[in-house]
């Protein structure tokens, strides 16, 4: 009998990405990512951690128990304008508003905790690009 070496390696597949982030207080935090972010409620085990969610994206929220203050996240976007709108009007901290990088043209916003959501869609092409 002679072994043959696999063709086609099936990957384990990803079935979803969540980060936990560590925030002072759940209460203050969860206001914040419904009123001002535009999230929703999923669950909550109060007072120590919740999930909050926009579209079929997840974010959970950990009082002092998990995480470091001052994460960063991407969040990729259809469009980043609309998002800029949004949170201007809902009073949201903007650190950085719409700018073109080579990667993406992103914003920045900061939650009570200092975690960083850089939001982002494809670049702007440049003037002069086809």
């Amino acid at each position: 009998m002679t072994l043959r070496p696999a063709t086609t390696k099936k990957r384990t597949r990803l079935e979803c990405l969540i980060p936990i982030l560590s925030v002072k207080s759940l209460r203050r935090s969860l206001n914040y990512y419904i009123k001002v972010l535009g999230f929703k409620k999923d669950w909550e085990d109060s007072p120590e951690i919740a999930s909050v969610s926009r579209d079929k994206f997840h974010i959970m929220l950990a009082q002092g128990t998990q995480g470091h203050r001052g994460t960063w996240i991407w969040i990729g976007v259809e469009d980043v304008v609309p998002f800029y709108r949004e949170y201007r009007r809902s009073g949201a901290k903007i650190l950085l508003e719409p700018t073109n990088y080579p990667w993406a043209y992103e914003m920045r916003v900061e939650d009570p905790d200092g975690h960083v959501l850089r939001i982002g869609s494809a670049p702007k092409p440049e003037k002069g690009d086809n």
